[in-house]
């Protein structure tokens, strides 16, 4: 077997599981660390068929994580529930949220063609995908709905960046001590932005980009809509800047969406997610730098948000 490096290399305990739930015949034959990950170790597997072939399944691994269980169950059950709708997601072949079997909590999945796109050539044309894509997955009605959403901050922990407009943010601070407002929930992906959407983009022409995938499931809750448009307005923003954080809501409604239909509600709940990523801007910015644009130091992206804190406060308060 081989590995592309040191850190795709598999724990002794967990190649066992995996060979559990092979075809007959097949083995892994090379490992590959894949990033872009914050919470967890993601793994491409190369399996080797019985025709002498190969297949890819993706290992996530959970280490030293607290509620790992819970979120690997929730992205089993996710997964499980996808595969009957037109949603591309993974398929679910094995999990192992107690590490029963395995060092630490893991789940395998299969791996679907594609890949993040972080890049602001072709933008105009991603962000109505995303945000159809996101509506479908709202459209969604399980049999059994998931867990509660579970807000990320709260008024006392948001951390205001060096050199932020203390006016805005303090008034936004004081939206999220506001009684949540009412709402119909749906499922959410929870954690859906352009890091955990797949493309396919044709090198020659990026208007030609379609979705191949969603992943990282782990986080799917049930809540209001707005909460996840929030999420994926909040990564656009630092990503591409505030402009593009405040139209993603236009595109999804100019999709068919629905969202809070008073200025207030709806500035509630993006500001609720905007603060949040105050408290984690250095793991956020990390991966994006792994991904190529080394650009979005900590620093820039604290500035980004400011700027869209301000934006928001400007715009809706």
């Amino acid at each position: 077997m081989t590995n592309h490096d040191e850190s795709a290399a598999v724990r002794p305990l967990t190649p066992a599981w995996v060979n559990r739930h092979l075809e007959v015949g097949e083995r892994i034959v090379g490992t590959e660390a894949l990033r872009g990950g914050i919470t967890a170790e993601m793994r491409r597997l190369t399996i080797g068929t019985r025709d002498g072939g190969t297949r890819d399944l993706v290992l996530r691994t959970f280490v030293d994580v607290e509620h790992a269980g819970d979120w690997l169950n929730r992205e089993a059950g996710a997964l499980t529930l996808l595969q009957e709708t037109g949603v591309p997601a993974p398929g679910l072949v094995a999990a192992d949220p107690g590490a029963a079997h395995c060092e630490y909590p893991s789940l395998l999945m299969t791996h679907l063609a594609g890949r993040p796109v972080l890049d602001d050539e072709g933008l105009e044309t991603r962000v109505p995908l995303l945000a159809r894509q996101l509506l479908a997955i709202h459209a969604l009605r399980p049999a059994e709905r998931p867990p509660q959403y579970v807000a990320l901050t709260t008024a006392d922990t948001v951390v205001t960046p060096k050199g932020a407009d203390a006016g805005a943010w303090a008034a936004a601070i004081d939206v999220i001590r506001r009684p949540v407002p009412t709402y119909e929930g749906r499922f959410l992906h929870r954690d859906f932005h352009p890091g955990n959407v797949l493309f396919d983009v044709p090198p020659s022409r990026p208007t030609g980009a379609r979705i191949t995938g969603v992943v990282d499931w782990a986080a799917t809750s049930w809540g209001p809509v707005d909460l996840d448009v929030a999420h994926c307005s909040t990564n656009l923003a630092l990503l591409h800047g505030p402009a593009w954080g405040l139209r993603f809501a236009e595109a999804y409604e100019e999709a068919g969406g629905v969202l809070a239909a008073d200025a207030s509600e709806r500035l509630y709940w993006l500001v609720r997610d905007g603060p949040a990523i105050s408290e984690e801007v250095q793991q956020v910015s990390r991966p994006w730098r792994e991904a190529g644009r080394t650009e979005l130091t900590t620093r820039a992206v604290e500035g980004r948000l400011d700027a869209y804190v301000t934006a928001l406060m400007d715009s809706l308060g």
